[in-house]
């Protein structure tokens, strides 16, 4: 009898559970197909839960018992989006997101760069044999996960530290898993690693890592390029980029640029990952408040979540199955945009739910 997948939704802020009301539809016809067993718990934390709740007067974030029955109870998060302007910046994101990430210690942040149309793509003469990439960013350690300090605050002579903090540990794990997935693409048995090792002395550690653990992987050339130089080759040549491995805050911003080349923000998605682990999964976009309840938000990217979720549960076969339902969707203009506003979120949803039927 198969594994029955228990599934944590949090909605979240603003298009967060339009879109994921859309990829929940998709989900119960690609399970009913494949006769996978899951079961979804809804949690309502987000921006309108904390203010509900006390806001800057207490108000509740991610509690330790919602916590604990994610990390022990559960198999996967599908998240939406959190943000929203009546919260301070920061706020709701460190406590739900950054909870998660890092309480449940998700060292990966996978994040595909794939390009399913040349209409999509904004580079000129690119199409989808040139866009075909995965990006390993680390995801709990750095500048991101540090203690921010200041000195003299509101003053002229103010100063402000939140240290870049790497760990041998950390660094070498993320590094090994961007080895292995090299291996299991099979594709051009390359690994490039990236940092700026020449300005941030403490990346050293990135480089020297890279070079011992890359002995263990003699099938895989080793490939290196500073941040800077890295943004500037996906854009001129984003054809040279298989796996690519780096730090947390880099990988938030290389990320960023690889999904505008595949289309934009409409349709990327990532994996936090912790292999076989309780990992979470979910668009890269934001929460959108202006487009908050007017079902004008493109559910492609949760879409795409939920194939990247299904590889995680053991289920490639569904995955992929999405992948390529979205793609001809794509290409035959049943989806005519990626942009919000062109068709209902629901509409989208339901077309694809369909073509997965069909």
């Amino acid at each position: 009898m198969s594994k029955t997948h228990k599934i944590a939704v949090i909605g979240g802020d603003g298009i967060g559970p339009e879109v994921v009301a859309a990829g929940l539809n998709v989900l119960e016809v690609i399970a009913a197909k494949h006769k996978i067993a899951y079961e979804t718990v809804d949690y309502p934390f987000g921006t309108d839960h904390w203010l509900a709740t006390g806001g800057e007067n207490g108000g509740e974030l991610l509690p330790d018992s919602a916590f604990a029955e994610i990390q022990n109870k559960c198999d996967a998060v599908l998240l939406g989006a959190i943000g929203d302007p009546r919260a301070p910046v920061g706020k709701v994101e460190h406590g739900v997101i950054m909870r998660l990430r890092v309480g449940l210690d998700l060292f990966v942040n996978l994040r595909p760069v794939k390009l399913y149309d040349a209409r999509l793509c904004p580079l000129k003469d690119k199409t989808p044999a040139d866009v075909d990439m995965v990006i390993v960013r680390e995801n709990t350690e750095d500048a991101y996960t540090a203690q921010a300090t200041f000195q003299n605050k509101g003053t002229p002579d103010e100063i402000a530290e939140q240290p870049m903090r790497y760990t041998r540990k950390g660094t070498e794990r993320v590094i090994r898993y961007a080895y292995e997935l090299a291996v299991q693409r099979n594709r051009s048995k390359k690994l490039l690693m990236i940092d700026k090792a020449n300005a941030v002395r403490a990346q050293d550690l990135w480089t020297r890592t890279f070079a011992e653990v890359g002995e263990e992987f003699p099938s895989i050339e080793q490939e290196h390029a500073y941040i800077d130089a890295a943004c500037m080759w996906m854009v001129k040549n984003p054809e040279w980029f298989d796996v690519a491995v780096t730090t947390n805050l880099f990988g938030d911003i290389i990320t960023d640029v690889g999904a505008m080349i595949q289309g934009g923000l409409g349709v990327a998605a990532s994996g936090n990952i912790h292999p076989g682990q309780v990992s979470l999964f979910e668009p890269i976009h934001g929460s959108a408040p202006k487009y908050k309840g007017q079902n004008k938000a493109n559910p492609v990217a949760t879409v795409m979540a939920i194939s990247m979720m299904l590889q995680h549960l053991g289920h490639p076969e569904a995955s992929a199955e999405i992948e390529t339902t979205v793609a001809e969707l794509i290409q035959n203009d049943t989806i005519k945009s990626l942009s919000a506003g062109v068709q209902g979120t629901d509409e989208i949803g339901r077309l694809v739910a369909e073509a997965l039927s069909s």
